[in-house]
């Protein structure tokens, strides 16, 4: 693979550049470009689904395209999301504190 130069990465650099023209209000992500992707941004919000979704209808993304998963220790929320914005693959990633849930005794269902 050839090495990549900073030109490489002028799509995403300037949906991140358009992004803080435009929307210098909202939470502050974090903001990842690589030359292993060099198309794509990356916008993650921790610890908050309020800013994820501040970031999702600023972008006009539909609520229906974002998929949720919970990670494996059933504690953290996932909500991830692709689209485009300025010719840029941009992914919008959120994460936050999964509600606990009430433990199910054995046999306390409905009854038959």
């Amino acid at each position: 693979m050839k090495a990549r130069t900073l030109a490489d990465l002028s799509a995403p650099l300037m949906a991140l550049r358009l992004l803080t023209a435009e929307f210098p209000h909202l939470p502050a992500p974090t903001v990842e470009v690589s030359p292993i992707y060099p198309e794509r941004l990356e916008l993650t919000v921790h610890d908050d689904f309020a800013g994820f979704e501040g970031w999702r209808e600023a972008l006009n993304i539909a609520p229906k395209s974002v998929v949720h998963h919970v990670q494996r220790d059933g504690r953290t929320g996932v909500l991830r999301v692709h689209a485009t914005f300025a010719g840029a693959e941009l992914m919008l990633i959120g994460y936050a504190t999964a509600p606990a849930t009430e433990p199910v005794l054995a046999g306390s269902g409905a009854p038959s």
